[in-house]
């Protein structure tokens, strides 16, 4: 899997404002902004994103996805 498929898939099922992906095409690093993390904890952000990806987790082919996840304040506050 490419970066960009990733991307498409999260984007598709999460309304997003920016994502970037790093990774080797099983492990991934992600940055995601989106304001369906509003109000939410950290657990729960993360748990929306693996949402996005359902079968691909379950057969992993995307095998481990690290994230940092912020709201859209969140992010502006990080100078982004």
């Amino acid at each position: 899997m490419t970066a960009d498929q990733l991307k498409d898939i999260i984007a598709a099922g999460l309304a997003c404002d920016h994502i970037t992906l790093e990774g080797d095409g099983r492990h991934w690093y992600a940055t995601i902004v989106s304001v369906e993390f509003e109000g939410k904890r950290a657990i729960q952000r993360h748990q929306r994103v693996y949402a996005t990806l359902g079968a691909k987790l379950a057969t992993d082919e995307v095998h481990a996805l690290s994230m940092k996840t912020f709201t859209p304040a969140e992010w502006a506050a990080q100078g982004q």
